[in-house]
């Protein structure tokens, strides 16, 4: 058994108010958010909501700038021992595992709606007249974008031929693209990573400037496929469960896409700085190890949404 004197020094953060403050921004940027949706959903004004989601990620963005800011001064004064570092290593490990459940969550969701809940409505599976009662006319197909309050599909979104046409636009087109884009983006944080590792600082530099544009470019086209999806097909929150389902999928990961992309161009202006060494870069490796984990959950999106 190892002695009390074989210990290295734990280095103890000072106290500090920033977690409190940040719980505060955080809770005005999700309760801001929430009242966002809400009122959109009622077409009513959402101008204070705005005001206080905005507020409330202003706060939250501040925060942890002051917040992470000190942990990169605390280590560049040596304060960081070796017990301290893989504290960040478990710390970064359990956030992944935390954003995993959660998509997992709606992916769960998403298959048992597709394989349980459209079948029961059609009357499969024994399971009464839920269906007859509720919607007589219900059939189970999939993607299920049309419902009985069929008033959102006026104009030209009446016709079930425009929103399949839509569909398979986007699966062949922008959904695809934005796939080969995360997936070169990953390849491209790597030889970031290897650069950093081989003290090729000017190639670190130049591979991490890729993967940030890659991701900006990414968000781009995502932009784009949700202004043809409200603006052109109908395809929307309200426009059945299917709507629900790939807004919700394809926006969580849209703002995880959004983070990421933030981390990197953190770590970029860090490189440029020359904040990073071959051995002593764990602020660079949790920004890439998340922008992987981001990549894996597109392409089971891909899949499961745009072409299943």
């Amino acid at each position: 058994m190892a002695s009390a004197g074989s210990h290295e020094t734990y280095y103890v953060p000072e106290q500090t108010r920033l977690p409190f403050f940040a719980s505060i921004g955080l809770i005005l940027t999700i309760f801001g958010l929430g009242n966002v949706l809400n009122d959109i959903r009622a077409s009513e004004s959402s101008s204070f909501s705005t005001l206080i989601a905005v507020t409330g990620f202003l706060l939250l963005s501040f925060i942890l700038f002051q917040w992470f800011s000190t942990v990169i001064r605390e280590n560049h004064a040596g304060m960081n021992s070796d017990q301290l570092k893989r504290s960040y290593v478990w710390g970064m490990a359990w956030f992944i595992f935390s954003e995993v459940m959660f998509f997992a969550a709606f992916f769960g969701a998403l298959f048992y709606v597709r394989n349980f809940a459209v079948p029961w409505l059609s009357g499969e599976g024994g399971k009464g007249p839920t269906g007859e009662v509720l919607w007589p006319e219900f059939q189970a197909v999939w993607p299920l974008i049309e419902n009985p309050n069929a008033a959102i599909f006026e104009g030209p979104h009446e016709s079930m031929a425009v929103h399949e046409w839509s569909l398979a636009f986007f699966a062949k087109y922008l959904p695809f693209w934005n796939t080969l884009i995360l997936l070169t983006s990953s390849v491209t944080v790597h030889f970031a990573h290897t650069a950093l590792k081989a003290s090729n600082r000017k190639g670190l530099i130049q591979w991490l400037s890729v993967t940030v544009a890659l991701g900006l470019l990414f968000l781009s086209l995502q932009v784009i496929e949700y202004t043809e999806a409200y603006g052109h097909y109908g395809l929307t929150l309200d426009s059945g469960i299917y709507g629900s389902t790939f807004f919700l999928l394809t926006g969580f990961h849209g703002f995880h896409v959004t983070l990421g992309t933030f981390m990197l161009s953190v770590m970029l202006a860090r490189a440029i700085k020359g904040h990073f060494k071959p051995d002593d870069h764990f602020g660079f490796e949790a920004a890439s190890w998340y922008w992987h984990f981001v990549d894996v959950v597109w392409v089971g999106l891909f899949f499961f949404v745009y072409l299943l």
